[in-house]
């Protein structure tokens, strides 16, 4: 039977959205790929329907580099109100205690953020999207369901304390994959001796991309619409893909190494490459030199023990 063509258009990039409030990741992933009218659309780590911000979606050859966004570190804004602990460690669920909040000083604050720098361990909430038995837990936990979690390593880079109001916190911090916002603003409540939950939070940056590049939603619409009053669907998805960031975005962060037509030719084929002058040790992004536009991004490579690059993670060149 001849393969089924995808419907969609064959697009790649990644889309730097603005999330909003109250809305999933995936539907508003599934917005964005309608928009785009794109054939393959992943989104690089989900936010809670209460958190907005920076959602990077990746779109077509993109979405094989998902991963590396995935596992990046990312910074969020959060609003913290003390006083209150809840079942979520934010404001979508029922109040577990109340404690009266004691008269903090700034100082006070910022000594105990310091506590939470550098590695450490974390719980994950019964309210997060983790699986037991294919099913997510925040599901369980709506049903009165707790089941044992395992600690995960997490690494804190920074915190700042950007204002004290009365009983509410304003925090940035910059942390590794897998850390719970909700769960590090629980702790700090108890820490600081009288409970705290999450108001609101605030995705800034994935893997160092710039907070100024991200779009809304309503950006995205109005762009199309204006668009489409030239009645040419080329110049609707022409103003939407220039938005998009190139799919090597997202290895950004790894060594780069260049390659001639002949090296690029063998590593498409499966074949280990050796490369002069590589010093860089495992994943390395590859891009051809010899392109006849700029340099072309040919994927993920990785330098084994005899000095040659091992193809890992190519884009299609169809």
């Amino acid at each position: 039977m001849a393969n089924r063509r995808k419907k969609g258009r064959l697009v790649s990039g990644i889309l730097l959205l603005d999330k909003p409030l109250q809305l999933s990741s995936n539907h508003a992933l599934q917005r964005v790929k309608r928009l785009f009218n794109a054939a393959k659309a992943g989104h690089t780590g989900s936010l809670d329907p209460l958190a907005t911000g920076m959602l990077p979606i990746c779109l077509g050859e993109a979405t094989k580099f998902s991963q590396y966004m995935l596992d990046a570190d990312k910074t969020y804004r959060t609003t913290a109100k003390l006083g209150v602990r809840t079942a979520s460690g934010d404001v979508d669920s029922e109040v577990v205690s109340e404690r009266p909040v004691p008269e903090l000083k700034r100082e006070a604050v910022e000594l105990a953020l310091k506590t939470f720098l550098g590695d450490t361990l974390q719980v994950p909430s019964m309210y997060s999207a983790l699986k037991k038995d294919g099913q997510p837990l925040y599901k369980l936990a709506r049903q009165g369901i707790e089941v044992e979690r395992k600690a995960r390593p997490i690494h804190i880079y920074d915190i700042k304390l950007l204002d004290i109001r009365g009983d509410e916190l304003d925090i940035e911090l910059t942390c590794s994959k897998g850390t719970y916002v909700r769960n590090f603003v629980d702790d700090l409540g108890e820490l600081l001796g009288c409970g705290a939950h999450v108001i609101t939070l605030r995705r800034l940056s994935v893997s160092g991309f710039d907070e100024a590049a991200m779009v809304t939603l309503e950006e995205l619409q109005g762009i199309a619409a204006q668009a489409k009053e030239s009645g040419e669907p080329e110049e609707v998805f022409g103003a939407l893909d220039v938005l998009l960031q190139p799919a090597w975005e997202a290895v950004k962060n790894l060594p780069k190494v260049e390659l001639n037509d002949l090296a690029a030719s063998y590593l498409k084929q499966g074949q280990p490459v050796f490369v002069p002058n590589v010093s860089a040790e495992g994943k390395v992004v590859l891009f051809n030199q010899d392109a006849d536009v700029a340099e072309q991004f040919v994927g993920v490579g990785e330098v084994m023990d005899d000095g040659r690059i091992a193809p890992r993670r190519l884009v299609s060149t169809e």
